[in-house]
């Protein structure tokens, strides 16, 4: 099953995806209510609407997370950012599949355009994917943590990355360099439909990023280091993971520019800038298109800062 969320006069509706194009279901019911209720049994009553085409409807984000974690499941992606910042690949994460929590709130649909967060200058881009929790379970056994997966979408997680620097001395995780939005999409695939293409404990799918049409860097989703089957036991030990629970895989390497300002600071191509058009794809999940846009001024602190 394909799910979305799109824009209706009458609000946000959810829609199944088939051949035929987008079979909605009735103003008023989300993603999360699907997962709460079961998708099997959504997907036979949204299979009874005529169908709309897709290419005529406007996209929101395919769910608004209960939680939002992001992992670190690519430890190449770490290392190749050594150069840039003091840090080390530590052996805690060739242990653990550590993550951080991210805002929520601040999820962005498919094409929404992007602003620049305030006082920043250099703004780069994540490329990921994103696992769906559609069962709940604490303390899952990692050999059963997949089948509390209802499904995967594409997801950014936007960085500002001279924010998140001055901030690691706070020792508190990201802040304000990982607040600004998060983009999901365009829609949730569930396992079934990428079986085809698993590789062993993940998926052989091609992860590709562009800025203004110039390929900028990606990876194979299969080239993971830590599965999803990890990072759901681990995410979920003492913890209880709820459906709409949206927990992401970590940068697959070159998946961001400050990989690239790390590796190659002379040929480094610089940081987003206002005008432009990020598009960021994932093999059988879909694409996310974005315009940077100006953000907001600072507002100074009584610091100054």
């Amino acid at each position: 099953m394909r799910w979305i969320t799109f824009a209706d006069p009458a609000g946000d509706r959810v829609g199944l995806v088939t051949e035929e194009g987008v079979h909605p279901l009735d103003v008023g019911t989300t993603l999360l209510d699907l997962l709460d209720g079961g998708l099997v049994s959504a997907a036979g009553r949204a299979r009874t609407s005529p169908a709309l085409p897709l290419d005529d409807l406007v996209l929101r984000a395919p769910i608004q997370p209960r939680t939002l974690r992001d992992c670190i499941g690519f430890l190449q992606h770490l290392r190749n950012c050594q150069g840039g910042v003091d840090m080390p690949l530590s052996q805690r994460h060739l242990e653990v599949p550590g993550f951080y929590f991210s805002n929520a709130g601040a999820v962005t649909g498919p094409r929404d355009d992007i602003p620049v967060p305030p006082g920043s200058r250099w703004f780069d881009f994540e490329l990921e994917v994103a696992a769906v929790i559609g069962t709940p379970g604490t303390s899952i056994p990692r050999e059963k943590a997949e089948d509390h997966i209802a499904g995967y979408l594409v997801y950014c997680d936007w960085s500002a990355r001279d924010l998140q620097i001055e901030e690691r001395a706070l020792q508190l995780g990201p802040a304000k360099g990982k607040d600004g939005a998060n983009s999901l999409g365009p829609m949730l695939v569930t396992p079934d439909e990428i079986a085809h293409r698993r590789s062993g404990e993940a998926f052989d799918l091609a992860m590709t990023v562009s800025v203004n049409g110039e390929h900028v860097g990606g990876g194979r989703w299969s080239s993971i280091d830590w599965s999803f089957a990890d990072i759901v036991a681990y995410a979920s030990r003492g913890a209880q993971l709820r459906p709409g629970d949206v927990i992401g895989s970590g940068t697959v390497p070159t998946g961001c520019l400050f990989e690239h300002y790390a590796m190659d600071p002379e040929h480094f191509r610089g940081w987003l800038q206002p005008g432009d058009e990020v598009v960021l794809a994932v093999e059988e999940l879909g694409e996310l298109r974005h315009r940077i846009v100006e953000g907001d001024a600072v507002n100074p602190l009584r610091t100054g800062f």
